[in-house]
């Protein structure tokens, strides 16, 4: 199969053909229609994740077709058409028996654990706990958009933020998995305030649902919020990942409100500073949120379906396998608005 092999961190790309990979018991093979580009495999390609053995094929964001069925997989078909959280759980530990498999204490992450989907082919493990079967309405290249940014931002603003009608939700960072959130939050009935330093990220921010925006290069950001939501968010959530926005996310928040971390703090930004005055005499909430649980995944889809929710405006644009080593290497640089995603493969 052809698929991008990293050979060395933070150097270039290449594609290469690679044998084609075979079951596990209990896993799957899929054959990749589309799977997106986000900010995490380029985390992998710098080298931020422990995990990570090279050589190495990155991708975590995925749709696709069941070709190959390992010993024990009973739940699933050949040619089915699914996808899977980016944390495939076990199914066994204490808690996945909790409902948490999001944070399995034995997961698999493909392109970080094992290589992962931007190639032809991909294996997923315990594939009667992790998949998720796509509905006809749901094309490959929104489903693949929904791999990692949308879910976690789901699971973000619904399960962890707690967001609500009337409440005041800010978002820093409109990559992503902020537009993503913007879209939720505003969906949930919330005055969602979008922060970002790109006006053209702003103004999509702003079609997706954001009543306010809040250029963090011209203006004090946690200022303007607390001006703009009369008090401070009740729920913020730093979309983004380093030290500043970590930082505003938890002090834009007025008494009791609610800090949601999604972006990595990876590499220098592992242990930013965060105002711990504010969080003691505020009683402010820290919740971290990696990923959302293959059950959870209903919820979001029939709100898609229902037209509520429409991943499909947060797609700017579809690219080739040949053209991701590029594209992944670029990220950092922070252009261009929307999900990225390859959808061909020859």
């Amino acid at each position: 199969m052809k698929a991008v092999v990293i050979e060395a961190f933070a150097q270039p790309m290449q594609i290469q053909t690679v044998p084609d990979p075979a079951p596990r018991d209990g896993g799957v093979v899929i054959q990749v229609k589309a799977t997106g580009l986000c900010r995490s495999d380029w985390h992998a390609w710098m080298g931020h994740d422990t995990d990570i053995v090279l050589p190495h094929v990155p991708g975590h964001e995925l749709a696709g077709v069941i070709v190959a069925l390992g010993k024990g997989v009973s739940r699933w078909k050949l040619g089915q058409r699914v996808t899977a959280p980016f944390v495939c759980a076990c199914g066994g530990c204490p808690q996945c028996a909790s409902g948490n498999q999001q944070v399995c204490d034995h997961q698999s992450q493909p392109g970080f654990t094992h290589w992962g989907s931007f190639a032809e082919y991909v294996t997923l493990n315990h594939a009667d706990v992790n998949l998720v079967e796509l509905p006809e309405s749901i094309d490959d290249v929104t489903a693949a958009s929904l791999g990692c940014r949308f879910v976690t931002s789901f699971r973000a603003m619904v399960d962890q933020a707690r967001v609500s009608a009337g409440q005041w939700v800010a978002v820093h960072g409109c990559g992503g998995v902020g537009l993503s959130a913007i879209m939720i939050a505003h969906a949930q009935g919330a005055h969602v305030i979008a922060v970002d330093i790109a006006p053209d990220k702003l103004a999509l921010a702003k079609s997706l649902g954001a009543c306010a925006t809040v250029n963090a290069r011209e203006t004090d950001v946690v200022q303007t919020i607390k001006e703009l939501s009369g008090g401070g968010a009740h729920a913020s959530i730093d979309a983004l990942g380093s030290p500043v926005t970590c930082f505003n996310s938890i002090a834009c928040l007025r008494k009791r409100g609610r800090h949601v971390q999604v972006g990595l703090m990876l590499g220098d930004h592992h242990h930013p500073a965060i105002p711990m005055d504010q969080v003691i005499a505020k009683e402010l909430e820290i919740f971290g949120s990696h990923g959302m649980q293959a059950h959870r995944y209903p919820a979001m889809l029939g709100m898609i379906h229902a037209g509520t929710l429409d991943p499909r405006k947060l797609i700017g644009k579809t690219i080739s396998l040949a053209d991701a080593p590029a594209e992944l290497a670029d990220m950092d640089s922070f252009k261009g608005t929307g999900v990225t995603v390859i959808d061909r493969f020859s």
